[in-house]
């Protein structure tokens, strides 16, 4: 399933003509988007959620169709216990790491950004909040306050008693609303941060974005062992300007900046020599920038060369 291929590999001899998609495909494909954005926010990695759909489909080609009373539920489960092994997976990955993990950026289509929920529930910010949540908190917390999943659907999918599961999703729920952005930030907010960021690369005054940095700040940057990168958060206003300065510096002349729809909010894109280099996302919390997100390492930017569509 790669991309955002029309065909479901290994439909054939189910019912289906050469080029007439069995009733397998057709149900996959209807909800293809809607499967993807749950397992990406479990993941927080489109590589990974891309091998989650192979995975979910390869299932679903073997599924009696008969025996299924709800399609969509159905293939939400199998996507759920997917990304469940993988997310578990992913944790030990993330052990060996060279530096900070940040979530793989997608370009989003516009039509994410108007549905509000959407947007902040795959924001890189949101997203960050949710590495705090352990796996099974994680699937309980997507798929109750996101996708508005019935508990006893949620309890067949993470192998718990629904009653169990009411107790996991409170607790993550708490987790979450005591660590996530407080309110919901408009995408202006988020487009007049990004707007004195960028005037401070461009012009190397650094007080426009001093003035929009909260005391502690702290920036983030994901080059993957591959790409320079900070090793560690800095944290702090004023050596958040000072690593901006130097690095901006560096750049002056030989980059550009340019805004695009990050998992629906505005960002900054950053290329040299007409290739992708740096996408950079922002967190704000009461009007000013707690979070700095920069992420470099290359494997994680090929979402960014065509839009993604998600969808609830």
């Amino acid at each position: 399933m790669a991309g955002t291929s029309q065909t479901a590999p290994g439909d054939r001899g189910r019912g289906s003509r050469d080029d007439v998609p069995g009733p397998a495909t057709e149900a996959f494909l209807a909800h293809r988007n809607l499967l993807f954005t749950v397992a990406y926010e479990m993941l927080g990695s489109a590589a990974d959620a891309e091998d989650v759909l192979q995975e979910t489909w390869l299932r679903w080609a073997g599924v009696d169709l008969g025996a299924v009373r709800d399609r969509r539920a159905y293939l939400v489960r199998i996507t759920t216990r997917q990304a469940l092994a993988r997310l578990r997976a992913l944790g030990r990955r993330k052990e060996s790491y060279v530096g900070p993990w940040l979530p793989e950026p997608l370009l989003t289509a516009p039509d994410v950004a108007e549905d509000v929920e959407l947007a902040d529930s795959v924001s890189m910010a949101m997203l960050l909040v949710l590495e705090t949540l352990n796996p099974t908190e994680r699937a309980v917390f997507v798929l109750r306050e996101v996708f508005d999943v019935g508990y006893d659907e949620i309890a067949e999918a993470v192998g718990k008693t629904p009653a169990a599961v009411r107790q996991i999703a409170h607790r993550a729920r708490a987790h979450v609303a005591s660590r996530r952005p407080r309110g919901v930030v408009s995408a202006s907010e988020t487009k007049d941060a990004l707007d004195a960021f960028r005037r401070a690369a461009e012009t190397g005054e650094m007080q426009g974005l001093l003035d929009i940095l909260a005391p502690d700040v702290v920036f983030l940057g994901d080059g993957g062992g591959v790409k320079q990168a900070v090793l560690r958060p800095v944290v702090g206003a004023g050596k958040v300007a000072r690593l901006l300065a130097a690095g901006l510096g560096r750049l002056a002349g030989t980059a550009s900046l340019l805004p695009a729809q990050v998992n629906g909010y505005p960002a900054l894109v950053l290329r040299r020599g007409g290739e992708l280099d740096t996408v950079v996302a922002v967190r704000i919390d009461d009007g000013l920038i707690t979070g700095l997100y920069a992420v470099r390492n290359p494997d994680k930017l090929s979402h960014m060369e065509r839009e993604t569509t998600l969808r609830r």
